[in-house]
């Protein structure tokens, strides 16, 4: 594992697509997941901030070139990356952020994943904060491509398992830039940091 706070990068190819991987490690069982930087707009540097705010490990998954596609997070697992591997075996629950757009719920954050104790937890807090949107945990009212419920989702693959959190456009994005809104910076920042104060 890298010195704490030492951002390291890996390039990978999968099915002809390239992807640059970025980890920044620091000593927390928790680590933030972005598995589409760039083609699920600020869903990176959303991972980013709340992990720098948090003291979480982060792992950021982007497609530097075109042609950039949507591989399913499951077919990323399969990759042979010893940066997924090395965030896999520091962190013991993770948070992986997505994007949706999703017309007939234009304001549902979803919360999926095989860990439901920590969804509840992350979906109280973004009530509180995040007033614009509502957070939705029951899995029958999710659609089921996006419950991230597959064995081989990364979320899953840590100890205590994950939480898939699915946003909307306006949850991750300021007109035309990646930029997340801060009320949704500060509710995921506030569940996460409820989650850290438990004990594994």
């Amino acid at each position: 594992m890298p010195a704490r706070e030492e951002t390291t990068t890996e390039r990978l190819r999968l099915d002809g697509t390239e992807f640059v991987l970025r980890l920044t490690p620091r000593d927390s069982r928790l680590g933030l997941l972005a598995l589409h930087g760039g083609l699920e707009g600020g869903t990176a540097e959303l991972a980013e901030e709340v992990a720098a705010r948090t003291g979480a490990t982060c792992l950021t998954f982007s497609q530097p070139a075109p042609p950039r596609r949507h591989i399913s997070s499951h077919l990323l697992s399969k990759a042979r990356s010893r940066t997924l591997e090395a965030f896999l075996s520091a962190v013991s629950l993770t948070i992986s952020l997505h994007g949706h757009l999703r017309p007939a719920t234009p304001d549902a954050i979803f919360l999926g994943g095989t860990n439901r104790e920590a969804a509840q937890i992350l979906a109280e807090a973004l009530r509180t904060l995040t007033p614009s949107f509502t957070p939705v945990t029951d899995l029958t009212a999710i659609p089921s491509g996006l419950r991230g419920l597959h064995p081989s989702n990364p979320v899953n693959l840590t100890r205590e398992g994950g939480v898939q959190i699915e946003l909307p456009l306006t949850a991750r994005t300021r007109g035309l830039r990646d930029v997340p809104p801060e009320e949704v910076v500060a509710g995921v920042t506030e569940g996460v940091r409820r989650l850290g104060a438990r004990s594994n």
